[in-house]
C-alpha cells in the first residue's frame, strides 16, 4: 500500500478520545468508567427539540439549504439580538457543528503554508483543522498562575510573522475555563487591525459564565472598534442546548467576502443535518431561565471538582470562571514518575476501586509546544470536564485523588 501523504501523518490523535479503546477495554473487565475526558454533558437536551423534530412531517427528508435553512437563521437572528448582539440571518452560515464553522474560517482565509496564532492550552482539534489545511499554528502560551489571561501584548507581537492570517482566541475557554476581558479582547482586536489580520473567537460557551449573564462577544468588541469587516465569531448549539449530537453550528460574519467563501464551501459538502436544524431552531427563543439553570449547575460541579483538586497537596488548579472545565497541574512530572499520558493510561489499565476509576484527558494535547524537560508543556496538567450530575462527580473526584496517589507511590 502505498504512503500515506504527508497531511495524513500530521493530523494528530485527539487527547480527548485516543484513550478510548483502553477505557472500552476496561469496561470489558467489568469496571465503571467516569468519563471526565470529554465535554459530553449529561444534562435533558431541552424538550422543545424533539417536539420540533416529531412535528416536522414532509414526504421527502431533502437536503437542507447549503448555508441552512431560512428558519434556523432567523431564530439564530433573534438569540443573538436577545443577546444584546445585533445579527442579521444573512450575515449566518449555518455548519456541520462549531468544528466545520472553524475549518471553513480557516480555509477561507489561508493558503497552503500561511500560519495563524493562537494560544495555549488550546482546543485540540484547532491543531487538527490546520494540519488538513496545511497551515502552521503559532502559539502564545498562556500560565496557570495567570488563570490562563493573556500574556503582555509584547508576546503576540513576537508571534506574528509576514504569514500570519489570523489570531484565534476560545472564551470562555476550552481547556481552561478563562473567561477573557473586554479589555483583552480589544488587545486583540487592536493586534488585529495593527497588523491587518483577520479575527477568530470561538464563542461556542458563551452562555456558560459564573460571572454576570455572558461573557464579553467579539461582535460587540468589533462593532465598537470599526474592524467588522476582520471579526468572524464560531458558534455551536451544542453547548448551551446539550445538543452535541445534532452537528449543528455558525459561522458570523458581516465580511460578505469570506461570508460567500464559506457557502461555497458549504455547496461541497451539500448541507448540514436537516432535522438537526429544525429542532435547533426550536431553541432559539428558551427563556433566559434557561441558561440561569444551566449556569447554576454547572457552578456546582465547578466547585466540587474545584474543592476536590485544591484538597490535594501539590495541585494547582486556578477556579474556572466559564464552560465546564477544569485544568489543573499535578504534582507527578516533576518526581520523574510519569506524565500525564501515563496517569491517564495507568486509570484506565492499572487502577480501579470497587470496579469503577475514572477517565481523564492528558494535558499534552492541549499544547503545540513540544514538551522538554524545561518546558512541560502539559506533562504534569490534565483536563477534567465537570460534566456528571453531583453525586457521580464527588465519587469520581473521590477515585481519582486515589488513582493519583496511587500512580505517585508506583
Amino acid at each position: 500500500m502505498s504512503d500515506l501523504s504527508r497531511r495524513g501523518r500530521s493530523v494528530p490523535a485527539s487527547p480527548i478520545r485516543r484513550l478510548v479503546p483502553l477505557a472500552d477495554q476496561a469496561k470489558k473487565r467489568g469496571i465503571t468508567v467516569h468519563h471526565l475526558n470529554i465535554g459530553q454533558p449529561d444534562i435533558a437536551t431541552p424538550e422543545a427539540f424533539f417536539d420540533a423534530v416529531r412535528r416536522f412531517r414532509v414526504p421527502v427528508l431533502a437536503y437542507a439549504p447549503s448555508e441552512g435553512i431560512a428558519e434556523l437563521r432567523d431564530a439564530m437572528s433573534g438569540y443573538f439580538r436577545n443577546s444584546g448582539l445585533g445579527v442579521a440571518p444573512e450575515e449566518i452560515v449555518i455548519t456541520t457543528g462549531g468544528s466545520e464553522a472553524i475549518l471553513f474560517a480557516l480555509a477561507a482565509v489561508t493558503d497552503p503554508g500561511d500560519e495563524i496564532v493562537t494560544f495555549e492550552p488550546l482546543y485540540p482539534n484547532y491543531l487538527g483543522f490546520a494540519a488538513m489545511l496545511g497551515i502552521e499554528v503559532r502559539v502564545v502560551t498562556t500560565r496557570a498562575e495567570d488563570g490562563y489571561h493573556l500574556p503582555q501584548p509584547e508576546e503576540l507581537e513576537r508571534a506574528i510573522g509576514p504569514r500570519t492570517r489570523a489570531i484565534l482566541y476560545c472564551s470562555p475557554g476550552n481547556p481552561t475555563g478563562t473567561v477573557l476581558r473586554r479589555e483583552e479582547i480589544e488587545q486583540l482586536v487592536e493586534a488585529a487591525r495593527r497588523h491587518d489580520l483577520f479575527l477568530f473567537a470561538d464563542e461556542v460557551y458563551r452562555e456558560i459564565v459564573y460571572e454576570g449573564v455572558r461573557a464579553p462577544s467579539l461582535i460587540e468588541v468589533a462593532a465598537a472598534s470599526g474592524i467588522e469587516d476582520r471579526a468572524v465569531v464560531l458558534d455551536s448549539v451544542s453547548k448551551r442546548f446539550n445538543l452535541c449530537g445534532a452537528r449543528i453550528g455558525a459561522l458570523v460574519t458581516r465580511n460578505a467576502e469570506l461570508r460567500a467563501s464559506a457557502v461555497r464551501m458549504a455547496q461541497a459538502r451539500l448541507s448540514s443535518p436537516t432535522l438537526g436544524q429544525i429542532g435547533a431552531a426550536a431553541l432559539m427563543d428558551l427563556p433566559p431561565a434557561h441558561f440561569e439553570v444551566l449556569r447554576a449547575e454547572y457552578r456546582r460541579r465547578r466547585d466540587i471538582v474545584h474543592e476536590a483538586l485544591t484538597a490535594i497537596p501539590g495541585v494547582l488548579c486556578r477556579r474556572p470562571e466559564g464552560a465546564f472545565y477544569v485544568f489543573a497541574r499535578l504534582p507527578i512530572a516533576r518526581k520523574g514518575i510519569g506524565d500525564s499520558d501515563d496517569l491517564a493510561r495507568f486509570l484506565l489499565t492499572d487502577f480501579e476501586e470497587g470496579k469503577e476509576t475514572v477517565m481523564v484527558a492528558p494535558g499534552t494535547g492541549f499544547y503545540a509546544t513540544p514538551a522538554s524537560a524545561s518546558n512541560p508543556a502539559g506533562a504534569d496538567e490534565i483536563r477534567i470536564a465537570y460534566v456528571l450530575e453531583s453525586d457521580r462527580l464527588r465519587r469520581a473526584m473521590a477515585i481519582f485523588r486515589h488513582g493519583l496517589e496511587k500512580f505517585c507511590a508506583v
